[in-house]
């Protein structure tokens, strides 16, 4: 099962505005690619790659467009932590456990 954390959902909606700006049907599309990659989590948890900036196996990383989808796996479940720009910097401490 995939959970969205507050955080991950926020990043959601704050990508989705920063596109919007410029094209309202852009933003639904990169939304829909994303929520989609994700679901792939449910089946395959651990089909993404160790994230390099954290080191640990739990914390994962997929891509989709300009976007990294970070999520850590607990047992079954895969919990969407961010999604974050591809140039973002990533700080363990600004990823919410």
């Amino acid at each position: 099962m995939v959970i969205w954390s507050g955080p991950a959902k926020a990043d959601l909606r704050a990508i989705h505005d920063f596109i919007a700006h410029d094209s309202k049907f852009y933003a639904r599309k990169v939304l829909q690619d994303i929520i989609e990659k994700s679901e792939v989590l449910g089946a395959l948890p651990r089909s993404g790659r160790v994230v390099p900036e954290l080191g640990e196996q739990v914390a994962r990383e997929i891509a989709v467009h300009m976007y990294r989808i970070i999520y850590e796996t607990r047992g079954t479940d895969c919990y969407v932590l961010a999604v974050i720009h591809k140039r973002r910097e990533l700080r363990s401490e600004s990823i919410e456990r």
